[in-house]
């Protein structure tokens, strides 16, 4: 899709202040510090409109961008270790739970897997419970660029594995400084919901 416009709509932690106009919403998760934010930016052309941090747990709610008025773009806290108090911590899961669970709007979930390592028990966690919900996931291995092509393959194979990935669930492998992945994701995303 060409992305010209894009603006960060709402910041929300409670759904009163979710955007009320039902474009189809796409959702980002994934390990802290896994580079959502910087995935985003990569998406929508642009270089910090999602905020990066080196620290885990920069993004701490429901960040909701909206993408060429078609649909949002939705970038989530994410689970593992953050820099954060663990009352703080303890909020996120309820807020991710109850958006993932019952937003309307949320038509696929983008779970980003750094590619250079297994999959912590976090991610098969979040996945499997994806799966038990019923949700369209769409699985994302970061970074790839840090690897040679044999290391890739060698890991891909081995994410695969360990994921348990079914047929219909597609896998992007995907980088950051290039622009390997971005135009698969794109027809990804495209297959869930009706953008041109």
């Amino acid at each position: 899709m060409n992305v010209n416009n894009v603006a960060l709509e709402a910041v929300a932690a409670l759904p009163k202040q979710y955007p009320t106009d039902e474009l189809p919403e796409i959702a980002f998760v994934g390990r802290s510090n896994v580079g959502k934010s910087s995935l985003i930016n990569k998406m929508i052309n642009r270089k910090a409109l999602a905020r990066t941090s080196s620290a885990p747990g920069k993004t701490r709610t429901i960040n909701f961008y909206n993408v060429e008025n078609k649909l949002r773009f939705v970038d989530l806290p994410g689970y593992g270790y953050a820099r954060a108090s663990k009352t703080e911590s303890a909020k996120w899961g309820p807020m991710i739970e109850k958006y993932l669970t019952d937003r309307p709007e949320l038509c696929a979930i983008v779970i980003l897997l750094d590619s250079r390592h297994a999959p912590s028990a976090n991610d098969i966690t979040m996945i499997n419970w994806l799966r038990h919900h019923n949700r369209q996931i769409i699985i994302v291995a970061t970074k790839t660029d840090k690897l040679n092509r044999n290391e890739l393959n060698k890991n891909t194979s081995a994410l695969k594995k360990a994921l348990e990935l079914k047929p219909h669930e597609p896998f992007v492998p995907f980088s950051i400084n290039n622009d390997t992945g971005k135009l698969s994701l794109w027809e990804e995303i495209a297959g869930f919901i009706s953008i041109k």
